[in-house]
C-alpha cells in the first residue's frame, strides 16, 4: 500500500469550512443566543463601571475645588450602584459560562457522532487506504479542539466586540478628538494581526499533520507490540517515533515563538494608545477642556478597548490553529462512500442505519459472475472478464497463490467492492438492485484473524443477532463446539474477552466468531482461511462445525489447509485472476494438475510433521 498522503488545504481561513462546522451547532441555537446575550450584557456593564467612576471622581473633585462639605449619602448611593452592578455582573457571568460549557460539550458530541456515523457508511477501500491514526485524530483531538474554540471563542468575541463598541460610543460622544488620538494605533494592530496570522496558520497546519502521524505511530506501536518484540524492532520504532516527535516539537516551538511575539507586540501598541490618552488628556485637563474624571475615563477606556483587541487576537489565533482541525474533520465528514445504494433502492429497502427489512427478498443463494472485470483505484487489475456460476447451497473452495485474486472474488461477492465492469447476480438479479443492508444481513463471515469486541463472550456472540436470547446464544456456541470451553471459565458466558479478545487463545476466538456468524442464520457463508492460524485439535472442532453450519447455505471457503476443503462441492484453482482448474477434490486429483501437486506436497509435509511429533 502506498504511503497515505494527507490533503493540503488553502493558506487562508476558509469561511465555507466554518459554515459547515457551524451547521452542527443548529441544535444548540438556544444556548448560543443566550450565551451571546449574557456576554453582551457583561460587556455593557463593563463599559458602565468607568462612567460611574468618572461621576464619583468629578463629584469629589467638585467638592475639593469648591470647598464643599462631602455628602456621605451621595457616596453611599454610588456604593449601592456599584454593588448592584457587581451582583448583576456575577449573575451574567454564571449564565454565560453555563451556556458556553453546554455548547462545548454538545458540539463535541455532535461532531464525533457525525464523524462516527460517516465511518459506518464508508466503503471497505477507505479503511484499507486511510491510517487508523488519522481517523482517531479526527474523532478525538480535532473534535475537542473545535468544540473548545468555537464555544468559548464565540463568547469571547461577542464580549470583545460589545466592549469595543460601547467604549467607542462613549469616547466619541464625550470628546471625539481625544477618542481619535487614543485609538490611533488600532489600524496598526489590525495590520500586525493579519501578518502574524499568515505565519501562525501555516505552522499550526504542519503541526496537526505531524500529530496525525504520531497518533498512527502510537496505534501501530500498541497493536504490533508482540511483533515488534519478536523482531527486535524496539530501537527502530523508537528512532522513527523520535523523528516524528522531534519534528513536531521543532515546529510547535516555532509556532509558539510567533504567538509569544504576537501578543507582546499588540500589548505594547495598546499601551501606546493609553500613553497618548494620558499625555493629551492631561493637557486637556490643564486647559479646562475636560475634567479629571473624564481623563480617568479615557485612561480606563483605552485599557478596556485594547484588552478586547488582545482577546479577539487570541480568538483569531486559536481559530487559525483550529482551521486545520476544521478542514480535516470536514474532509472526513464529506468523504463519499465508493459503494452506495441509489435513492430508489434506499426508498424501498432502507439505508445502512434504517433498514426496511420487511421489503427484503429472501436469498436462495444462486450466485453468478457475468464478464466481471475489477481493478483497484491505484490501477491494479485483478480480474478480467471473469465468469462463474454457483448453485444455491453449494460449497465453493478457492485455492491459489497469494495475490491470485481469491480475496477479491470474495470481497466482490460481499459487495465490499463492486465490479469495474460486468455484473454479479444473486438469485438472477444484479445485486446493485438490492440494498447493502439486505446483502450484509444475509452474510456470515469468518476471518483468518478473528476480531472480538471488548465485553463478554455472550455479548460478542450476540453481535450476530442483537435480539437473540441467551438460549439462542448458547445453542450457537454448542453448534460450533464452543460451549464446553466457555463454561470452563469461572464466569462462563459472562467472561470478559479483553480488548480485541486478547484474553482468549486464537482458537477460542475463532470458535466464538463462528458462533457469532452462525447465530444470524445467514444464507451466504464466507470462510477466509479460517483454520490457517489454529492448532490441529481446534481445526478438527471447526471442521465439524463447518460440516454442520454450511448445510443448505451457499458458501465460499478460501483455504490454506487443503484438508479442510476436500468435501467442497466445487474447488476453484485461481491464478492471476482466472480459473485454471475446476472440479471436486477427487476430480482434481485425477487430473494431476496444479491442485494435485499442491495437495500431495502439503499432504506429505503434514504427514512428515505428524511423524516428527510422534517420535518426540
Amino acid at each position: 500500500m502506498e504511503e497515505f498522503q494527507e490533503q493540503d488545504f488553502t493558506t487562508n481561513i476558509n469561511l465555507k469550512t466554518w459554515k459547515k462546522i457551524f451547521h452542527y451547532m443548529k441544535p444548540l441555537k438556544k444556548h448560543v443566543i443566550l450565551g451571546i446575550i449574557f456576554v453582551v450584557l457583561i460587556g455593557a456593564l463593563d463599559a458602565l463601571f468607568p462612567l460611574l467612576t468618572r461621576e464619583v471622581l468629578d463629584y469629589i473633585d467638585g467638592v475639593i475645588k469648591n470647598n464643599l462639605k462631602l455628602n456621605n449619602k451621595v457616596l453611599y448611593y454610588f456604593g449601592i450602584i456599584f454593588l448592584a452592578f457587581t451582583i448583576f455582573q456575577s449573575i451574567f457571568v454564571f449564565y454565560f459560562i453555563r451556556h458556553a460549557g453546554t455548547i462545548e460539550v454538545e458540539l463535541s458530541y455532535n461532531l464525533r457522532k457525525a464523524a462516527f456515523e460517516k465511518l459506518q457508511s464508508l466503503s471497505f477501500n477507505y479503511f484499507n487506504n486511510t491510517p487508523v491514526g488519522w481517523i482517531m485524530a479526527r474523532l478525538t483531538s480535532d473534535a475537542r479542539r473545535l468544540s473548545e474554540i468555537i464555544s468559548w471563542g464565540i463568547i469571547d468575541a461577542s464580549w470583545g466586540l460589545m466592549m469595543m463598541i460601547s467604549v467607542m460610543i462613549v469616547m466619541f460622544y464625550i470628546n471625539p478628538k481625544l477618542a481619535l488620538i487614543t485609538l490611533a494605533v488600532t489600524p496598526i494592530i489590525i495590520v500586525v494581526s493579519i501578518v502574524f496570522r499568515q505565519f501562525m496558520l501555516r505552522l499550526y497546519r504542519e503541526v496537526r499533520k505531524i500529530n496525525s502521524k504520531i497518533t498512527g505511530a502510537f496505534n501501530e506501536g500498541i497493536t504490533g507490540a508482540k511483533t515488534s518484540k519478536t523482531l527486535v524492532l524496539e530501537e527502530k520504532n523508537l528512532h522513527e517515533f523520535d523523528n516524528l516527535t522531534t519534528s513536531m516539537r521543532r515546529k510547535s516551538i516555532k509556532a509558539i515563538m510567533i504567538s509569544s511575539l504576537f501578543f507582546p507586540v499588540v500589548l505594547v501598541l495598546g499601551f501606546v494608545g493609553t500613553a497618548l490618552a494620558i499625555y493629551n488628556g492631561g493637557n486637556y485637563v490643564l486647559q479646562g477642556i475636560i475634567s479629571i474624571g473624564t481623563l480617568q475615563l479615557y485612561i480606563s477606556y483605552s485599557t478596556m478597548f485594547f484588552d478586547p483587541i488582545l482577546q479577539l487576537a487570541r480568538v483569531l489565533s486559536e481559530l487559525q490553529q483550529a482551521q486545520a482541525s476544521a478542514e480535516r474533520l470536514i474532509s472526513l465528514l464529506e468523504t463519499k462512500a465508493e459503494i452506495t445504494d441509489c435513492e430508489e433502492i434506499v426508498a424501498k429497502y432502507g439505508d445502512y442505519l434504517n433498514f426496511k427489512s420487511e421489503n427484503w427478498e429472501k436469498i436462495e443463494g444462486k450466485i453468478e459472475f457475468k464478464n466481471v472485470t475489477f481493478q483497484y483505484l491505484d490501477g491494479e487489475q485483478v480480474l478480467t472478464n471473469f465468469n462463474l456460476k454457483v448453485n444455491a447451497g453449494e460449497t465453493i473452495a478457492l485455492v491459489g497463490e497469494t495475490g491470485a485474486g481469491k480475496s477479491t472474488i470474495v470481497n466482490l461477492i460481499c459487495r465490499f467492492f463492486e465490479p469495474t465492469e460486468g455484473n454479479i447476480l444473486i438469485d438472477g438479479i444484479d445485486y446493485r438492485k438490492r440494498s447493502l443492508g439486505w446483502l450484509h444481513s444475509n452474510l456470515g463471515y469468518v476471518l483468518q484473524s478473528p476480531h472480538l469486541f471488548s465485553g463478554t463472550i455472550r455479548e460478542n456472540i450476540r453481535y450476530g443477532k442483537l435480539d437473540a436470547t441467551d438460549q439462542e446464544v448458547e445453542e450457537a456456541a454448542k453448534l460450533v463446539d464452543a460451549h464446553d470451553f466457555i463454561i470452563s471459565f469461572d464466569k462462563g458466558y459472562d467472561t470478559e474477552v479483553g480488548e480485541g479478545g486478547g484474553r482468549l487463545s486464537t482458537g477460542e476466538k475463532q470458535l466464538i466468531s463462528f458462533a457469532r456468524a452462525i447465530l444470524s442464520n445467514p444464507a451466504l457463508f464466507i470462510l477466509d482461511e479460517a483454520t490457517s492460524s489454529i492448532d490441529t485439535e481446534t481445526e478438527r472442532k471447526i471442521q465439524k462445525a463447518i460440516e454442520k453450519i454450511l448445510v443448505g447455505r451457499t458458501s465460499f471457503i478460501i483455504a490454506h489447509r487443503l484438508s479442510t476443503i476436500v468435501n467442497s462441492d466445487v474447488i476453484l484453482v485461481i491464478k492471476d485472476g482466472k480459473i485454471i482448474e475446476k472440479g471436486n477434490h477427487n476430480e482434481l486429483l485425477q487430473n494431476k494438475g496444479y491442485y494435485y501437486h499442491l495437495y500431495t506436497n502439503q499432504f506429505v509435509e503434514e504427514q512428515t510433521q505428524a511423524l516428527g511429533y510422534a517420535n518426540n
